[in-house]
């Protein structure tokens, strides 16, 4: 079994260096990208820091965010933040900017600071996050992705596209665009377009175009005000509010009035849907109650108890002033 002392010899510092980086102290750039990389290679991560938290409890949760920027992520942030006070645990955030190798990194690095546990909002779950879930031996909740590799809160993707694309069938659209992202996020990508195509698929005439942009709302709306222009398009079908808005905006910018020439809807349930007019139609996701779910769950691994290894969450269908019958 590697050693502390084994770790300072490779990398040619001191014992007490080692262990002042592996409790969260300060040490130079240099010395910890090369202790990063000794400690990869060695697989010198499982072997001592589960044995460590086994050993003193942490009252630290610490939480992977994809950006800060985001209304869902702030509001499962609150509620995670509400929930662990109460139960007299500190959070500790850490972003991501969507930067897949960053989760990963920051994985190891809150194991580093002898977290309690982790609440993980990934992108996506590749090997390298199951590798390093399996590694650092503490509990790890999945918000919003599903994977084998350890606990997970989802929301049900396929019923609330369904929603969606039933609809756009009932209010007599036949031409309607799916606006989505890429389909390696298998929540929003994947399941919540399949749901939609899946609630489409009540009428056999309806002509379906798909397109896929960024999350980022100034990316999606300059590639929309290009890419309407030639769009046929009555219904545009959003995979994210963010995106209905800038949807919105495009169409608004090439004189198309919503929803009179062009319904617009998307997902989430953001409170800025309520302030646009028209207000938009979307799918309110229950964002507050999984981190309140989260935390409790957590808790609860952390003292040993079992829990199911997945929770699918419900969602609201709420139509609004952007979408209208097609006569």
């Amino acid at each position: 079994m590697v050693t502390i002392n084994d770790i300072a010899k490779l990398a040619g510092v001191a014992k007490s260096t080692v262990s002042r980086y592996l409790n969260g102290g300060s040490v130079s750039q240099k010395t910890k990208d090369t202790l990063d990389q000794i400690i990869a290679e060695t697989d010198y991560v499982p072997n001592t820091f589960a044995q460590s938290l086994k050993i003193k409890k942490s009252n630290l949760v610490g939480t992977i965010i994809p950006r800060l920027n985001s209304y869902a992520t702030n509001e499962i942030l609150g509620s995670v933040d509400k929930a662990l006070k109460e139960k007299n645990y500190q959070l500790l955030i850490t972003n991501t900017d969507q930067d897949v190798d960053r989760e990963v990194e920051n994985l190891y690095a809150l194991s580093r600071q002898k977290v309690a546990g982790i609440i993980l909002l990934a992108t996506v779950v590749t090997k390298a996050h199951r590798e390093a879930i399996s590694k650092i031996g503490i509990p790890v909740i999945l918000l919003g992705q599903r994977s084998d590799a350890t606990y997970a809160i989802v929301h049900d993707e396929l019923d609330a596209g369904y929603h969606i694309g039933k609809h756009a069938v009932e209010l007599g659209h036949k031409e309607v665009l799916y606006v989505g992202v890429t389909e390696t996020d298998e929540a929003v990508g994947r399941l919540r377009k399949k749901g939609v195509l899946d609630g489409l698929s009540l009428s056999e005439d309806i002509h379906v175009e798909e397109v896929i942009v960024d999350f980022n709302y100034d990316k999606a709306f300059q590639f929309l005000k290009e890419y309407l222009k030639g769009s046929k398009a009555t219904y545009i079908i959003c995979a994210t509010d963010n995106i209905a808005i800038a949807a919105y905006k495009a169409s608004i910018s090439l004189g198309r009035k919503v929803p009179e020439d062009v319904s617009i809807s998307g997902f989430g349930g953001y409170s800025i849907t309520d302030l646009i007019s028209p207000s938009i139609t979307t799918v309110k996701y229950a964002y507050k109650e999984m981190g309140k779910i989260a935390v409790e769950n957590l808790l609860r691994i952390i003292e040993g108890e079992e829990i199911p290894r997945r929770i699918t969450l419900g969602c609201e269908f709420l139509p609004k002033e952007s979408t209208i019958e097609r006569k």
